[in-house]
């Protein structure tokens, strides 16, 4: 709100001024408002640059930028000015005339204005007052004419009809020749509280406060007064005290060169001429005289007290200056330090914003590698849980050491021999490896060719659907590997608790479906859609791995990828499962 309130007052300042050193100026004696807090100085120095009606509106932009506890003060001080207008009607023919006198018209370069009122007569009666611009007389606009002009358009009929608006200024303009300059009512006349001409309360000229004062002169016995009067110029009017006798009694009362006297005895002297003043200070030997203090003091002055005051005013402009030099490299500094601070600011958040666009990105990247790996686990094995780490590598189970031998002797005798196992072995094997054999009719020369299974000990295995199967596939059709081939058997999952499979067995069918020219791609995803498909059981034909390391299966020059995770099957015996040992 503060920044709106200066950004406008600054607008009209550039709008109305034109003169770069008159809005110094005005700046200056702001600023040094706000360090005195002397409202009366502030509105005598804001007079000598406001000193036309033009920048009249200036008071109202500068009264925000006032202390709210000196705002009805500062309304009292300064001048009122209206926008609207007002209409009144006068009598011509009237007894004591229009009672007022107007200055102004087109040769001066300014509107008409009024310029001196007559105490209660018709003009004072019906509300005008000293500073109303006239702009219609008898409906005709005067803007355009003349002093003359205007005074044969007032006499043209016996009722006039005016037009005004309170401006609070007069133009002071002896000649057409001279330049045109503006002095504020209140210098001269304002209101008192009995609607006699006076000028009444506080004025301030060039900063020094005007004071009415009233004292009572006994001259009875005396010689006189002791003083000279002068009437002032017609730029400033008025009855002045001129001099001073030393020791009279003018002098014992405090009375001084300079002051405007402005009523003796209840006569109002604002508009007297010098020898009405002097005839009524001479009347009565009791007078109760009002003067304004120093008023006209700068039409006495001698040519060294002028000199004197001008260097004055030299010496407060330069004061002045300096501390405008001294704001100006203030607010430099400051400026600096703000413009440092911001864009450090603006580093650290550019910064800020970086990092957390890298660290976005670097999560998005996470996360879509963790949903493909979900997706593509999901897709193979029909589990949403993430896949464990893969067991140690390990051999078929046993019972007890001896197993592996029993079972290594019974795989070399013969296939009838392997047929003629009893019942009693079967529910041993059973229990002792958990995994349920296939049909006992099996034939693998149903599903495969000879070429595909001869010399090969091709096993069906039935695994019960407990939780995940958790086992891992590589290689494939079109792989160095060429057949696909259970490379990792994860610990706690179904195939690891069946005890039936091991790294290195080929897997070459599920659920009768022949996985022999299948790809990886195509084997993980029939494997997924067995075990997520309906029943307890998944029916698994395998090749077992012979007793040799796995590795050797693979070609030398063949490349696999290093992200599939092999465990190696090194030198166990032969463990028996249910089905054929095929002999080439």
């Amino acid at each position: 709100m503060e920044r709106k309130v200066a950004r406008e007052f600054r607008h009209k300042v550039e709008l109305l001024i034109e003169n770069e050193a008159e809005k110094d100026y005005l700046f200056d004696v702001l600023r040094m408002y706000h360090q005195s807090m002397d409202l009366p100085v502030l509105v005598g120095d804001l007079k000598l640059v406001i000193n036309e009606p033009k920048r009249l509106p200036l008071f109202d932009a500068i009264r925000p930028l006032i202390p709210l506890k000196h705002q009805v003060e500062y309304d009292l001080l300064t001048p009122k000015r209206s926008r609207k207008l007002k209409e009144v009607r006068l009598d011509r023919t009237h007894h004591d005339g229009l009672g007022l006198s107007v200055r102004g018209g087109l040769e001066f370069g300014s509107g008409l204005y009024i310029s001196q009122m007559v105490k209660d007569g018709q003009a004072d009666n019906v509300g005008l007052q000293v500073g109303d611009e006239i702009v219609r007389i008898n409906g005709y606009s005067i803007s355009s004419c003349i002093h003359e002009e205007v005074i044969s358009l007032i006499k043209t009929k016996k009722i006039v009809s005016l037009k005004v608006r309170h401006v609070g200024m007069i133009p002071v303009k002896s000649s057409s020749v001279e330049p045109l300059k503006w002095q504020f009512v209140d210098q001269f006349v304002s209101e008192t509280g009995e609607k006699k001409s006076s000028i009444a309360g506080l004025a301030s000229i060039g900063g020094k406060e005007i004071k009415e004062k009233k004292v009572f002169l006994s001259l009875v016995g005396t010689k006189g007064m002791g003083i000279s009067i002068s009437s002032g110029p017609t730029q400033k009017p008025g009855i002045y005290i001129s001099n001073v006798k030393p020791g009279s009694l003018s002098a014992e009362v405090g009375l001084q060169v300079g002051d405007q006297i402005v009523e003796v005895n209840g006569v109002d002297f604002t508009n007297a001429d010098h020898k009405e003043a002097v005839r009524v200070l001479k009347s009565s030997r009791s007078l109760t005289i009002t003067v304004l203090t120093g008023a006209g003091r700068e039409l006495f002055m001698t040519d060294e007290e002028r000199l004197a005051v001008e260097a004055r005013r030299e010496l407060d402009r330069q004061e002045l200056m300096q501390q405008k030099r001294v704001a100006l490299e203030t607010n430099k500094i400051i400026k600096e330090q703000q413009e440092k601070e911001k864009q450090r600011k603006m580093e650290i958040s550019q910064k800020a914003a970086e990092e957390e666009e890298r660290y976005k990105k670097e999560m998005e990247k996470i996360e879509a590698a963790e949903t493909k790996h979900s997706r593509e686990w999901e897709e193979d094995w029909g589990a949403k849980d993430r896949p464990k780490s893969p067991s140690s590598p390990r051999t078929r189970k046993s019972s007890s050491p001896a197993a592996p031998e029993s079972k290594a002797a019974k795989a070399k005798s013969s296939p009838d021999e392997a047929c003629s196992l009893t019942e009693e072995d079967e529910e041993e094997d059973r229990d002792e490896q958990g995994f349920q054999k296939y049909e006992e009719d099996f034939d693998p020369y149903s599903m495969f060719s000879s070429d595909q299974i001869d010399g090969r000990d091709v096993r069906v295995l039935r695994i019960k659907k407990t939780g995940q199967l958790d086992l891992a596939l590589e290689g494939g059709a079109d792989s160095p590997l060429g057949k696909l081939v259970i490379s990792s058997v994860y610990e706690g999952g179904a195939a690891d608790k069946h005890g039936g499979v091991v790294p290195g067995d080929e897997l070459m069918a599920v659920n009768g479906k022949n996985l022999i020219d299948a790809t990886l791609t195509e084997g993980q995803n029939s494997l997924a859609r067995a075990w997520n498909s309906g029943g307890d059981w998944i029916d698994v034909v395998i090749a077992v791995s012979p007793p040799k390391e796995y590795e050797d299966e693979v070609p030398k020059s063949a490349s696999v990828s290093p992200t599939v995770n092999r465990t190696v099957f090194e030198g166990s015996a032969t463990l028996y499962r249910h089905g054929y040992l095929l002999q080439p």
